[in-house]
């Protein structure tokens, strides 16, 4: 998968100028799958003129895999069909959970790395699969506090995962870089615990930096500390195709093109081929 290279997420308000004239440059595109439910539409109607030009990767944002009592059968449902759809070249969810019995928290939030917790997960992973007929990625998330103690570290987590259900792996390195600065997590330790064959794709991204920590936005470019940390992704599991995600404060397309090319370029580099 690493010819795709370097690609950005599409976003309504860049419709326009990804629509004018010459298509920008850009290796794929990815969107948020839940914005495209709908059976028809604007949204729907772009994306179906962009997938004949473009790899296109649908990312979850709302399923809610470690929802201790289910996920919504309605959002699987329109999940299926937009994925038979599209046929993408990546279907992604998060490892986060998000509803409690009738209530929904518009969040990702996080998982305690338990046994319990990866039963529950890889149970999950394993039905949505076999829905989809497909293998997914699942991407790492950043949290803003520890959630009970762990029986093991988010990197050993991610990869039993994997093993467990034959899915993928999407490794956002910014959320690597935020928990470490918030929590004290080593990336280097997730990143080694990981088997480089489950990594399929990567993500980047910018934060904000607060009084009390880093908040994970999307809505900067991405920070020295973070490509650096992408390098060292980049020596371990090669050049795994990278989506540049910007979500608020969000510039003209051509900042995001810039951003994808300094991945490209990385991607380039002759310890990521070696890899």
């Amino acid at each position: 998968m690493g010819r795709l290279g370097a690609g950005v997420g599409l976003r309504a308000q860049h419709y326009p100028e990804i629509l004018g004239g010459a298509r920008p440059v850009a290796g794929w595109i990815e969107v948020h799958s839940e914005n495209y439910f709908g059976a028809g539409g604007r949204d729907r109607r772009v994306l179906e003129q962009l997938r004949r030009d473009y790899p296109v990767s649908l990312h979850g944002v709302g399923l809610g895999l470690g929802s201790a009592l289910g996920y919504s059968q309605a959002h699987e449902n329109k999940l299926r069909d937009l994925v038979a759809w599209v046929e993408p070249t990546f279907v992604s969810e998060h490892l986060a959970w998000g509803a409690l019995a009738e209530r929904h928290f518009n969040d990702l939030l996080p998982l305690p790395f338990t046994r319990e917790a990866l039963e529950l997960v890889a149970a999950r992973v394993s039905r949505l699969q076999e829905r989809l007929g497909r293998r997914i990625l699942v991407e790492n998330i950043t949290a803003y506090l520890e959630i009970g103690p762990g029986e093991m570290h988010e990197g050993q987590f991610l990869a039993a995962l994997a093993r467990r259900t034959g899915c993928g792996l999407l490794l956002d390195v910014n959320n690597l870089h935020v928990n470490q600065a918030n929590l004290g997590r080593d990336p280097l330790a997730v990143m080694d615990a990981l088997d480089p064959r489950s990594v399929e794709e990567i993500h980047l991204a910018g934060f904000f930096a607060g009084a009390h920590g880093l908040i994970d936005t999307h809505g900067a470019r991405v920070a020295e500390p973070v490509w650096r940390l992408y390098d060292a992704a980049l020596a371990r599991f090669g050049a795994v195709p990278t989506l540049i995600e910007w979500d608020t404060d969000i510039p003209p397309l051509a900042v995001l093109l810039e951003e994808a090319a300094k991945a490209q370029s990385r991607m380039e580099s002759p310890h990521a081929l070696a890899a």
